[in-house]
């Protein structure tokens, strides 16, 4: 059972946003929508043990990719989670508190041009515990940049959403192979 002390520790909710938890958001997985329970009960679990909660949002101005050469995200996916639009917003099931840190990224990798990296060394964080949204995509990237960041992060299996089960069964399976540890919920223990 991995634990983890509370005070080296931040849960990190990725993306739990209308866009991909709510029937009527722009990219609606009902695979996303089907674990904000479990993200909300490790919240909670964080709280009550002095962990650091870090929300990730993914934000996009409607402009982001209108010079881009390469990357865009609005080809691949069409437009989601505009900037300022219910979509973008995190799920009201969440206990969102002002003592949470919230990320506003504008890719896969909460890591990339964020403060995130600065904000976690800052606080004496080693081990980032992943839960949200979604598993082969901004959970894979951020986990993935985490570890290579020498962070320990640990994807809690049940917490995670996907588009399709095989989406989510390949990143857990590369996650756990290439950089970082996979555990159940009820497996995860933060000590006060």
């Amino acid at each position: 059972m991995p634990t983890f002390d509370a005070e080296r520790t931040a849960l990190v909710v990725v993306d739990m946003q209308n866009g991909f938890c709510h029937p009527e958001g722009s990219l609606y997985a009902p695979g996303s929508e089907a674990v904000v329970d479990d993200v909300a009960a490790l919240v909670a679990d964080a709280r009550d043990a002095g962990a650091q909660v870090v929300y990730t949002r993914d934000v996009h101005p409607p402009e982001q990719f209108d010079d881009a050469h390469y990357y865009d995200e609005f080809e691949q996916w069409g437009e989601h989670v505009l900037e300022g639009s219910w979509d973008a917003e995190l799920v009201d099931d969440l206990d969102v508190r002002e003592s949470d840190h919230v990320v506003e990224k504008h890719t896969y990798d909460a890591f990339h041009r964020t403060e995130l990296d600065g904000w976690l060394s800052a606080r004496g964080i080693d081990d980032l515990v992943f839960c949200g949204t979604l598993a082969n995509v901004c959970v894979l990237h951020t986990a993935g940049s985490a570890g290579l960041r020498d962070y320990r992060p640990v994807l809690v299996e049940d917490a995670i959403g996907a588009i399709e089960p095989d989406h989510r069964e390949y990143a857990l399976d590369h996650a756990g192979w290439l950089f970082g540890e996979v555990t159940a919920r009820e497996e995860v223990a933060f000590e006060e």
